[in-house]
């Protein structure tokens, strides 16, 4: 039986690689389009629907924006703390016994080697992504942060129905 659940865990852990390579290519991907296809030259905004924008924001910070004023030395700063929190999720990955923690996992670590690829080329994040109602914007963000965002909401339930699971 404990042969059984090593070679799960390895298939939960390959899944996880996977899903965090494609978040990667994803946010990459995407980012290369906003910055050489679709804003140039820079316009401030592309009106696509009533309710979301494209448009162009480098976040020399954190979530909000927070840290921005650090310094040349910043994005080297964040860019390590979050390679390190990625590979400390690499090695919790490796300990996934559920599909839906692999899942999450990956979302979170694509999207954080995606920030941090961002960091290291431009000094900065790429958030293009704006969607607004009734006159309140809510912040810019890319494809890895919205990777980061549902890997952490895949975590809360499984967090909250994995007990359920194993009653």
């Amino acid at each position: 039986m404990n042969a059984f659940v090593a070679n799960q865990s390895r298939s939960y852990w390959l899944f996880g690689l996977i899903v965090a390579v494609v978040v990667v290519v994803l946010d990459q991907g995407s980012k290369w389009w906003i910055l050489e296809q679709v804003m140039q030259p820079v316009p401030h905004v592309i009106e696509v629907t009533s309710f979301f924008n494209l448009v162009l924001v480098w976040n020399y910070g954190v979530s909000f924006g927070t840290f921005a004023g650090g310094g040349a030395l910043m994005p080297y700063i964040l860019s390590a703390i979050a390679a390190v929190i990625a590979v400390c999720l690499v090695f919790w990955l490796r300990q996934a016994e559920r599909r839906l923690i692999a899942l999450a996992l990956g979302f979170i670590i694509g999207g954080a080697v995606g920030n941090v690829v961002d960091r290291l080329m431009h000094g900065a994040v790429v958030d293009f992504l704006d969607f607004h109602l009734a006159g309140w914007h809510f912040w810019a963000f890319n494809v890895a942060d919205s990777g980061i965002s549902v890997g952490v909401v895949l975590l809360l339930i499984d967090g909250l129905f994995a007990g359920r699971e194993k009653s």
